[in-house]
C-alpha cells in the first residue's frame, strides 16, 4: 500500500499531513510512505527528517501521487480550472483521499471525487464521539487556533496584557471577551488569563458557563429558558431565536464597550457566520481596542472585518488572519497527522497491507463523501427521484360498440 503526502497548494497553508513520527508507525504497519520534496519545510520538516523515518522523497507531485493508494492532506487537493498542479487528475481510479475538504464550500468538487473514482473522507465531519476524539482535527486544530489568536491580539493591542506594578505607576490589566466557547474559545480564555487579562466569555450554550468559570473567567449571556435549551445532541450551538438574539446583543453591546480586546469564535456547521460585532458595537469601543474576527473565512462574525487583513475602524483594530492553525504550523502539523494516524490504523489490514475500511464504523459512515464512484454522504448525496406514479389499467375492450380492430 503506498501512501503519498503531497506539499500543499493553496494559499497560506503551511501545514503538512504527516510527520516523522506518523512516518514510522505506517511504515510498522506495512505501507510504503512517499512525500513530496519540500512538502514539510512550512512546518519545520525538512526532507532529510522525512527520509530518516523511512519516507521516499518525491521530486513533484506527479511522482508522489502516482499509483498511490492513499491520499494525505490537509486541505482538499487542487482541481481543474482552479490553475496549476490538478492533483485529482494525478490520482489514481480507486485511491483513498482523506483530509479537510471542506465540501460546503466546494459542493461541486464532491461529485469531482465520485467522478474520479476517489474514495474521499473529510475529516472535518468527524463524529464528536468520545471514540473519535484522538481523530478530532477539528479540536485539535481549534485549540491551536484559540492560541494564537491571543497572540494575535497581543500583537496588535499597544498596552501590555497584565497588572504591573511598577515605581513610575500602575498599568492596568487588559479586558478580554471571548465570544463563542468551543474549543478555540476555552483555549483563548485560557491563554488571555496566563498573558495576566481580566477575561470574560460568551455563549448560547448553558454547558459552557462552568466552563468559562473553571478557567477563572466571568460568564455574560442571557439566561432565559430558551438558553437552556440551546445546544444540539452533538454538543454545537443552535441557531437562537431572533427575540433571544436582539436580547442578547443589547448584553453584548453593553459588555464590549469596556473591552480592551474581543475574540469570535462562532461558527455553525455549514453556514454564514452570525455577525457578533455589529458597526455600531464598534462605534462604542475604546480607541486601541483589538477585535480578532475567527471566523473571518466563512463570513465574519464582525462587521468590517476582511479576510487576511488588520483593519482600523473607529479607532478600533479588526484582525482578520486567515488560517490560524497555519500560523503555528509545527504543532498544528503534528497533532493533525496524528489524527489522521489514528483514524486510519484500525481499517489497515497489515496481513494483506492495504485499507480495509468497516463502511458500518460510526467514524467511516460520519466522514465518508464519497465511495466506488458514488456520493455517499447523505448531506450531498443527490436525492432519490419520487417513486413513479401507479398506472392506471387500460379500460377493457366493449365488444359491441363497433370499433374495428
Amino acid at each position: 500500500m503506498k501512501i503519498a503526502i503531497p506539499k500543499e497548494r493553496r494559499a497560506n497553508e503551511l501545514r503538512v499531513a504527516a510527520s516523522p513520527e506518523t512516518v514510522k508507525k505506517f511504515l510498522a504497519l506495512g505501507a510504503e510512505v512517499v512525500v513530496e520534496t519540500g512538502a514539510g519545510l512550512g512546518s519545520a520538516i525538512t526532507d532529510e527528517a522525512f527520509a530518516a523515518a523511512g519516507a521516499t522523497i518525491a521530486p513533484d507531485a506527479a511522482a508522489a501521487l502516482r499509483d498511490a493508494d492513499l491520499v494525505l492532506k490537509v486541505q482538499r487537493p487542487i482541481g481543474p480550472g482552479e490553475g496549476g498542479v490538478n492533483e485529482i487528475a494525478l490520482m489514481k481510479r480507486g485511491a483513498t483521499l482523506v483530509a479537510i475538504l471542506s465540501p460546503h464550500a466546494d459542493a461541486a468538487r464532491v461529485k469531482a471525487y465520485a467522478d474520479a473514482g476517489i474514495d474521499a473522507f473529510a475529516m472535518e465531519f468527524m463524529p464528536r464521539i468520545t471514540r473519535a476524539q484522538s481523530m478530532d482535527v477539528l479540536s485539535s486544530q481549534a485549540n491551536l487556533a484559540g492560541y494564537r489568536a491571543v497572540l494575535e491580539a497581543a500583537n496588535e493591542f499597544g498596552r501590555a496584557f497584565p497588572m504591573m506594578m511598577t515605581a513610575a505607576g500602575t498599568v492596568p490589566p487588559a479586558r478580554a471577551f471571548i465570544m463563542g466557547v468551543g474549543v478555540a474559545g476555552l483555549q483563548a480564555i485560557a491563554t488571555a488569563k496566563r498573558l495576566g487579562a481580566v477575561v470574560s466569555a460568551t455563549d448560547v450554550r448553558p454547558a459552557t458557563k462552568e466552563q468559562v468559570e473553571s478557567l477563572g473567567g466571568t460568564f455574560i449571556a442571557v439566561m432565559d429558558e430558551e438558553f437552556q435549551q440551546a445546544q444540539t445532541a452533538g454538543g454545537y450551538a443552535k441557531e437562537m431565536s431572533a427575540a433571544y438574539q436582539e436580547k442578547q446583543r443589547a448584553l453584548v453591546a453593553e459588555t464590549i464597550r469596556k473591552q480592551d480586546i474581543v475574540i469570535t469564535t462562532a461558527l455553525i456547521p455549514g453556514r454564514k457566520a452570525p455577525v457578533l460585532v455589529t458597526d455600531e458595537m464598534l462605534r462604542t469601543m475604546k480607541p486601541g481596542a483589538v477585535v480578532v474576527d475567527m471566523a473571518v473565512e466563512q463570513g465574519g462574525n464582525v462587521e468590517g472585518s476582511v479576510p487576511g487583513e488588520v483593519v482600523r475602524k473607529y479607532g478600533v483594530t479588526i484582525v482578520g488572519r486567515v488560517n490560524l492553525p497555519s500560523r503555528i504550523a509545527v504543532d498544528a502539523s503534528a497533532l493533525y497527522a496524528r489524527n489522521l494516524l489514528a483514524f486510519l490504523t484500525p481499517f489497515i489490514d497489515k496481513d494483506r497491507k492495504a485499507l480495509a475500511f468497516n463502511w458500518d464504523d460510526e467514524v467511516v459512515k460520519g466522514t465518508a463523501l464519497t465511495r466506488g464512484g458514488q456520493v455517499v454522504h447523505p448531506a450531498f448525496a443527490p436525492a432519490a427521484p419520487a417513486p413513479a406514479a401507479p398506472v392506471a389499467p387500460a379500460p377493457a375492450s366493449d365488444s359491441n360498440t363497433g370499433a374495428e380492430e
